[in-house]
């Protein structure tokens, strides 16, 4: 027996962009055969496929020719439903059945020989017609509803007369369908119509018997109440800040006429003055009655402050202290006034003479017409108090009676929303019908009048002179670039297997020895030449086969399709 032998897995180097570049190089050969390989076969079979012409049309459901504003509709969505029904019987197949085997169309020849006619007509029905809704904008702002009608067949005359033949169909039903559904609409119609007013008159006399019951406890009432309740709270609030400003000022006009009541028993105290004649204290000391004077309006001062604020506040401290300061210049001056009398009076006796001051006297009139005005002012306060209290006493009474009302609405709550519930919903019904009634009506004396929705062909069967399909250029793109694909797979799997040593770096890389010089491939220069005449013949043979092949697909079209 041979002697096993051990093999040693060397995993292989990744590639480099140089790699690449050599793999391109080696089976560029590989890449450029099934590329042109793929444009090859796309080019024939693009060719050799059958043209495929399509011709549409187009038909729009036109509104009603009276303006919308004057006469609303809903026969927009009643056409689309006709639509939808009246395809299903063009396309039947019966209908379709009697178009394919027309003499002058007789369509689907070699077809009808190979397959049974249920077949074909299958076909027909889902790949070759095809009917498909758009929109279209009219005048006015009017947007009519369309939809298009197309058919595909080899030829394109025979496309073009089937959508002929689809549209008159169309016309043809829309008329009968129309008729018939309007009629049977209007009588059905008229019935729900009279029955919806009677159910709505019989709860109508039920809720108008129940208002007039409790009129002024309904729940439709309760949010007026509730706002005319918190209104009336709030001007009873404002009624009584009224009056708590007026009793604040009342007091504060009582306190002016305290302090000038106290100024005027004083001027009337110093209203006369004493003259000394004869003696050396002749006069007495003036600057005794200005401290008196400045006291007086002092006080009268920190009275209305302390109404005012607290004794806390700076304004009241403020006060008091200038008080304080001028009653010690009044016993500061009153005892130099006590002096200089002791001291006049060891000289002549004086003579005493009254008089009236007349600053004084003017200050006393002046007081007692401030005191008439403030109690004048008063009596208004007090009238005023009187009118508040009559207000707040009425928005009192106000109070109650709605507050009584809000009490007992809640009572009569489920009973009236039961009554206003199946009301509604009869109201409602009866509008809906009436509208529905209305709107039937009209479209049939529209219809009369040929002046309601109608279909009209927007556009005729088109005669479609260039095919539809085959897309040529997309299909040769299609098999080069699958060609190219197929090349990549091939070159790739020829890579993978070939694992001899291409390079340098892979005689470094699974070595691991250092090179120190390479040698050249050293070739038969006779087998050279004879491997490149190989490839040149192998290349031009398979050029010329393919273009004799595209040259022939397209003669083929071109030609021999006309003949």
């Amino acid at each position: 027996m041979a002697t096993a032998q051990n093999y040693v897995t060397v995993s292989r180097r990744p590639p480099d962009v140089e790699d690449y570049i050599d793999m391109l190089r080696r089976y560029r050969s590989w890449l450029i055969g099934p590329m042109f390989g793929g444009l090859v076969v796309a080019v024939v079979v693009a060719f050799m496929w059958p043209d495929t012409f399509v011709s549409t049309a187009v038909m729009r459901i036109t509104p009603p020719q009276i303006s919308e504003r004057l006469m609303p509709t809903v026969l927009n969505m009643q056409m689309a439903q006709r639509l939808s029904q009246m395809q299903q019987e063009i396309l039947s197949r019966n209908s379709l059945a009697e178009l394919i085997q027309r003499p002058a169309l007789d369509l689907y020849r070699k077809e009808r020989q190979r397959y049974p006619l249920e077949d074909v007509i299958q076909d027909m029905r889902n790949k070759a017609i095809k009917i498909q809704a758009v929109d279209v904008s009219g005048g006015q702002g009017r947007v009519a509803s369309a939809f298009t009608i197309s058919f595909a067949y080899i030829d394109r005359f025979k496309a073009q007369a089937v959508v002929r033949e689809l549209v008159a169909r169309f016309m043809e039903a829309n008329a009968t369908v129309q008729k018939n559904s309007l009629q049977a609409t209007s009588t059905f119609l008229t019935d729900e119509l009279r029955q919806a007013k009677e159910k709505m008159d019989s709860y109508e006399a039920q809720i108008t018997r129940f208002k007039a019951e409790n009129m002024g406890k309904l729940p439709e009432q309760f949010q007026a109440n509730v706002a005319q309740l918190q209104s009336l709270q709030m001007q009873l609030g404002n009624a009584n800040e009224a009056m708590a400003r007026l009793q604040q000022e009342k007091l504060q006009l009582e306190t002016q006429i305290q302090n000038q009541t106290s100024q005027l028993n004083y001027y009337n105290s110093i209203a006369e003055e004493s003259v000394v004649t004869g003696g050396a204290a002749a006069v007495r000391n003036s600057k005794l009655d200005q401290l008196n004077q400045r006291i007086m309006d002092m006080k009268s001062q920190l009275a209305a402050l302390q109404e005012m604020y607290t004794e806390a506040a700076p304004a009241v401290k403020a006060a008091k202290a200038r008080l304080a300061t001028l009653e010690k210049e009044l016993q500061d001056e009153e005892k130099i006034d006590l002096e200089r009398q002791a001291a006049a009076a060891s000289g002549n006796q004086p003579t005493v003479q009254r008089r009236i001051n007349p600053a004084n006297y003017k200050m006393v009139k002046d007081l007692e017409g401030s005191i008439a005005v403030i109690k004048t002012n008063i009596q208004g306060v007090n009238l005023s108090q009187d009118e508040k209290l009559k207000q707040v006493q009425e928005l009192n009474r106000v109070i109650a009676q709605y507050q009584a009302r809000i009490e007992s609405s809640p009572q009569l709550e489920q009973q009236y929303a039961s009554l206003m519930r199946d009301y509604g919903l009869a109201k409602s019904a009866y509008e809906d019908m009436s509208k529905r009634h209305e709107v039937s009506e009209t479209a049939k004396d529209l219809e009369d009048h040929k002046a309601g929705e109608t279909l009209e062909v927007l556009d005729p069967a088109s005669d479609p002179v260039a095919p539809s399909e085959p897309n040529r250029p997309q299909i040769a793109a299609v098999g080069t670039g699958i060609g190219l694909m197929i090349g990549i797979v091939l070159a790739g799997a020829k890579e993978m297997k070939n694992t001899s040593l291409k390079n340098l770096k892979d005689v470094r890389a699974y070595t691991n020895l250092p090179v120190l010089s390479s040698i050249p491939l050293l070739e038969n220069a006779l087998l050279v030449r004879r491997k490149r005449r190989l490839l040149w013949l192998a290349w031009s043979s398979a050029v010329i086969i393919g273009s004799i092949a595209m040259s022939g697909a397209a003669y083929y079209y071109y030609f021999g399709h006309a003949a």
